[in-house]
């Protein structure tokens, strides 16, 4: 099946704020457009009541993670628009550009994740970081991948060097690539550790154009198995391999961001006692302990002094709201 990631385009929209270099229009760095300028915003005083307006703003959900501003905001957080929020000009600010505010936004997507600009493939236009056409970065420019035979092999070496995951699907039409094309014939044993070291034709050597762009879904850090996307046994990826959480070691605030990190909604029941049967390998050794607003599990801080005696007969399951977003 072909899929395409059109309603995911970068657009230039009309609103007066934006987020920037985050991966998707739902993370990133806050930019407000002032007086026909675009500027940042100071990370003094932001808090997730200033972030939830944002994130309803451009519509993206809720907030997740929470030229500069001269004036502080003061938003209640049922605000519409930023702009619409109290502001105090009192402020004398002494804030660099080292203390702009970034927002991450739960845009009801399987993963959401901070793009880091580092590496040398990337997924765009998918609304995360682990969905997306492919882009190499060669002679420091990004390029796409031709989809001529385009497979599940090549997915999972581009999933695993993003540390996404699996690999859940390949896209060979994913459409509207930009810039140069700098793979074709792609050929992957699945082993390799990037991309780059895969088979190919030469760089920038193809015979094909944007239409047939490359394109990736992979399975994201956390998944619910044994039921649907929204429910099921909780497994992590841990390094490289899938663990299971003991339910003791699992509460409210942490199903409420495995729900959102998944794009499933709120949680409705956390399960114990292997409710969605028991998984295989090991159990994660580490206390989770979530705030409830993080974007991503892997985020949370976590407590390696833990010394359960746990085994797979405790795996923690969970059931959350929302049907996730699908992209095709």
């Amino acid at each position: 099946m072909s899929h395409n990631f059109s309603q995911f385009q970068n657009q230039a929209l009309p609103y007066g704020v934006r987020l920037m270099d985050g991966g998707s229009r739902c993370a990133g760095r806050v930019e407000v457009l002032h007086r026909g300028e675009w500027g940042t915003v100071c990370g003094n005083n932001w808090d997730m009541r200033d972030a939830a307006v944002v994130c309803r703003e451009l519509g993206c959900g809720e907030a997740v993670d929470g030229q500069v501003w001269s004036e502080e905001l003061q938003c209640r957080g049922n605000e519409s628009q930023i702009h619409f929020c109290p502001k105090s000009s009192s402020l004398k600010h002494n804030c660099s550009h080292d203390n702009d505010v970034g927002l991450v936004c739960t845009f009801a997507i399987h993963c959401m994740c901070i793009f880091l600009p580092t590496g040398s493939v990337r997924l765009v236009d998918g609304g995360s970081c682990c969905a997306g056409i492919v882009e190499v970065l060669h002679r420091e420019e990004w390029g796409t991948v031709c989809g001529n035979n385009w497979d599940m092999r090549d997915a999972a070496v581009v999933c695993r060097e993003l540390g996404c995951g699996d690999s859940v699907d390949v896209l060979s039409e994913a459409h509207f690539g930009s810039g140069p094309i700098w793979m074709d014939n792609v050929d992957c044993s699945g082993s390799e550790s990037t991309l780059k070291k895969c088979q190919m034709r030469g760089w920038g050597k193809h015979n094909c154009n944007h239409s047939t762009d490359a394109g990736v879904i992979c399975s994201g850090k956390t998944l619910l198995v044994g039921g649907s996307h929204c429910s099921g046994r909780v497994e992590v990826l841990h390094g490289e391999s899938w663990v299971t959480v003991c339910d003791a070691d699992f509460n409210q605030q942490d199903a409420e961001v495995v729900c959102r990190e998944l794009g499933c909604g709120s949680p409705v029941e956390v399960l114990g006692a292997a409710a969605f049967g028991r998984g295989e390998g090991q159990v994660w050794s580490e206390e989770l302990q979530c705030r409830g607003n993080k974007s991503q599990i892997h985020f949370c801080p976590k407590s390696s002094s833990l010394k359960h005696n746990c085994s797979h007969d405790y795996d923690v399951g969970l059931v959350c709201a929302g049907e996730s977003y699908t992209h095709y």
